[in-house]
């Protein structure tokens, strides 16, 4: 049974999708911090988790020894940072704290207004559900955050990539189903066809960004950006040498780093041609294909930077962008989705209110945006 929203729900609508936009927006600030926390390696420079006290960084000389003291039994300090300096190890430290920060300040920023939201019964019942979701998904991922962290305490002198593509993916889904949810308050429900040809591809191309996404999180926790240095051949070869080099074989695919970065090639060549068949197709059939236009430019620009990126080494301010620029793509796609669901294919018509336009908001007709 549909229960009608009442008018202190309708009324606040607008500021829970503010409130969400709000969240998406620390979302991809903490991806990028993440991003450069990887970058500088410091995602090991504090080596417990106190998910209460962790707040309060070092404040005397001392307690900056104690942290330093803890670094240097690590494998990292070792291998990679023998004879660093304290002032060294403050450097790499700030980058792990801010980012751990600002994953707690993102939790109470999300949990305070949902609760306040909730006690004075604003939220709608559907959207209730997706925003207790998301918090505890939330939850997890800072859970599956020192998950990760652990993996480069003992034996290693990095995290696992297997654990770091987990922690950038979920973030990712994170960040997707929040901008979802803002989009979708004040529609009525609906479901996304795939038995309708544009709903499908549309939805197949939100797939490939989040597994290009997942294969990038493989290309960063094997530092597998930082060789292989050409394009548009790879070690001299359209298709190298080695990329079976290890045994059992789907070791390669997320061991081998000549392999993983052959894979994020791979899916990025083929994201730009999904892309652009996608554009060209709706295009001619005049539906929703700004939003597929949009789409097609957001990747063609992410794989220039990716290429320039990778021609370049990896230094951190290209790192960072191209980490932003997949994200902006992500949006795009999303976006594209959800003018494949609001959309007749083929007529250019969005939906009445009754069937799908957003309430309170004026969606104009034709294939706008």
């Amino acid at each position: 049974m549909t229960v009608s929203p009442t008018e202190r729900q309708i009324a606040a609508r607008p500021y829970i999708r503010l409130w969400l936009y709000g969240v998406a927006t620390l979302l991809v600030l903490m991806v990028l911090i993440g991003g450069a926390t990887r970058l500088t390696d410091s995602g090991l420079s504090i080596t417990e988790w106190q998910p209460l006290l962790g707040v309060i960084p070092p404040l005397t000389p001392r307690a900056w020894q104690e942290a330093f003291a803890k670094y240097r039994e690590i494998p990292e300090y070792h291998i990679v940072h023998a004879g660093m300096t304290l002032e060294q190890f403050k450097f790499i430290y700030w980058w792990e704290w801010v980012h751990r920060f600002l994953g707690r300040f993102i939790g109470v920023a999300f949990f305070l207004p949902f609760l306040g939201f909730v006690l004075s019964r604003s939220v709608e019942r559907g959207l209730w559900w997706r925003l207790l979701g998301l918090f505890l998904l939330g939850g997890a991922q800072g859970a599956l955050g020192w998950y990760m962290v652990k993996s480069g305490l003992v034996d290693r002198v990095d995290v696992s990539q297997y654990r770091l593509a987990a922690h950038l993916s979920l973030a990712i889904a994170i960040f997707a189903a929040a901008l979802w949810s803002a989009w979708e308050i004040g529609r009525p429900r609906r479901a996304v066809s795939w038995q309708r040809p544009a709903s499908l591809v549309a939805t197949v191309l939100v797939a490939l960004v989040f597994l290009q996404i997942a294969a990038g999180g493989f290309v960063a926790g094997l530092d597998a950006g930082q060789g292989y240095n050409t394009w548009p051949l790879m070690d001299g070869a359209v298709i190298p040498a080695g990329l079976d080099a290890m045994s059992p074989g789907w070791r390669n695919l997320f061991e081998n780093a000549l392999t993983v970065q052959f894979v994020h090639r791979g899916i990025a060549y083929l994201l730009l041609a999904a892309a652009l068949a996608n554009f060209v197709v709706l295009y001619r059939a005049g539906a929703q294909w700004r939003a597929a236009a949009l789409l097609a430019l957001a990747v063609l620009g992410q794989m220039a930077l990716g290429i320039w990126t990778l021609l370049e080494n990896v230094p951190v301010p290209l790192g960072l962008l191209h980490q932003a620029g997949a994200l902006l793509v992500l949006v795009a796609a999303l976006w594209n989705l959800d003018r494949a669901a609001s959309t007749q294919f083929g007529s250019g018509q969005v939906p009445s209110a009754g069937s799908g336009q957003r309430q309170g908001i004026p969606v104009p007709t034709g294939t706008g945006i």
